[in-house]
């Protein structure tokens, strides 16, 4: 199938679940992400900082760029004239960068904080007790160029999808007590980001509201000469 097939019958399941489907387009081609976009994609999520300015100068001005891999706080600058989401905030020292230059560049600038679900070493994220003490202090409530529209998680790289629907299952209900403490009195915390391609399909089920989706759309990842972050 080609690209837009694939944009085509991904767009058929998510509209079932009212779900935003994020395309991850690390490491594709220009060329790539131009057919997505042709065939009605307008969401992308980058992982690495200059891989997405470069991809933003050059592709149409009407795509929200999402930055969903970790990101550093001497990098914020690069992004905050233009990024619609960042799905990867794992601390207060990056939330105030950001709000920095947020202030700037006259914007307010929607993140979502990420949190550690997987059974894994590698993941960046807070644990659960991490996001209520981050949501709870004087540090955040002094930021007004931030906003706060939900939470992302990653699950354990695991055949088991038990466990996976677990995981899922716990930031799902994390999620919802956060909506009825914390952002109980704002409409804007609306966003739990969590699914890729090989478990998007439990994430829907389990209450996301966007899926992070790459090689089935693309295809298995071929690896391109782009700097590192």
């Amino acid at each position: 199938m080609s690209i837009a097939d694939n944009i085509i019958a991904l767009k058929k399941e998510t509209d079932q679940y009212n779900v935003t489907l994020v395309v991850v387009s690390k490491t594709k081609p220009i060329e790539d992400i131009q057919q997505a976009y042709d065939a009605g994609q307008r969401v992308f999520g980058e992982n690495q900082v200059q891989e997405l300015v470069e991809k933003y100068e050059a592709l149409p001005k009407d795509i929200e760029w999402h930055l969903i891999g970790h990101l550093q706080t001497n990098k914020v600058k690069y992004i905050a004239p233009f990024i619609s989401l960042i799905q990867s905030v794992d601390s207060i020292k990056l939330l105030q960068e950001i709000n920095k230059h947020a202030l700037k560049n006259d914007r307010v600038i929607d993140c979502l904080l990420q949190i550690y679900i997987a059974d894994e070493e590698t993941k960046y994220g807070l644990s659960f007790d991490e996001a209520i003490e981050l949501l709870r202090s004087e540090e955040y409530a002094e930021l007004k160029n931030i906003r706060i529209r939900g939470l992302m998680g990653i699950a354990t790289n695991t055949d088991n999808e038990k466990q996976i629907k677990e995981e899922f299952y716990e930031l799902d209900t994390f999620f919802d007590g956060l909506s009825q403490s914390i952002f109980r009195k704002e409409d804007t915390f609306d966003e739990l980001s969590m699914g890729m391609s090989s478990d998007y399909k439990i994430a829907m089920e389990q209450g996301s509201t966007m899926i992070r989706v790459g090689s089935t759309v693309f295809g298995a990842r071929v690896i391109k000469h782009f700097r590192n972050n």
